[in-house]
Order: C-alpha cells, then structure tokens, then sequence
C-alpha cells in the first residue's frame, strides 16, 4: 500500500511562488514515476509536470512551462513542484500521483496516464 500526502498549498496573489510537496510512504517496491496533477471546479484535470525517478528526466505541461520545476529526493522519498510566476488560471487543487512495480506510461504520456495511486491534493489560490 502506498500512502500520498501533499502540503504547500495556500493563497497567494498573481506573481506570487508556492513549493508543494508530495511525501510518499507505506511501500517498498521502487518509484519510477511521479506526476503533478492539478484540476480547477467544472475543469478536467490536468497534468503539469511529470518526473522520471530513474534519471530526472521531465516533462512540463506548456501552460505552466517556465514557470514552475517539479523535483524528487529520492532520499526522502518526498516530490517537489516549485510554482513561480503564478496566475489567476493556476488556481486548483494540485495533487500527485504514481504508480509501484514500474511506470505505466512514458515521457509526455505520463501527463495524462491514469496513476494507480493519487493523494488527496493541496489547494492552490491565486488572486489577481
């Protein structure tokens, strides 16, 4: 069983930062794949970012391409999507999500897979 927990979330106004984090615990079997999700009210919900555990490789939606880096330490088994620049539009609950036992998708692919395992989400405000 994996467990996710997002923090981070919060109000800011447009221009503003925020840093999420995703901590991940409760299984042994290696992560090889995380995503940064994010859905607004009446919206599908959107992959931003998306990171290769493996080589670091990512991934980055183009409405948020820029503007926000999504990270992994490995050591503390804990995903990072730092949020510069922010925006009216980038108001939504943000959650990540995973899967264990290898990665369900590839590359830009993982920004719209459907991850077996998801957190509850942080939400995220921006006020113009």
């Amino acid at each position: 069983q994996l467990d996710l927990q997002e923090s981070g979330g919060g109000s800011v106004q447009a221009g503003g930062s925020l840093r999420l984090s995703c901590q991940a615990s409760g299984y042994s079997d290696s992560i090889y794949c995380m995503t940064w999700f994010r859905q607004a009210p009446g919206k599908r919900r959107e992959g931003v970012a998306t990171i290769y555990t493996v080589d670091g490789s990512t991934h980055y939606a183009d409405s948020v391409k820029g503007r926000f880096t999504i990270s992994r330490d490995n050591a503390k088994n804990t995903l990072y999507l730092e949020m510069n620049g922010l925006e009216p539009e980038d108001t939504a609950l943000y959650y990540c999500a995973t899967d264990l036992r290898g990665c369900g998708c590839t590359g830009w692919g993982c920004l719209r897979h459907y991850f077996k395992y998801r957190g509850q989400g942080t939400q995220v405000t921006v006020s113009s």
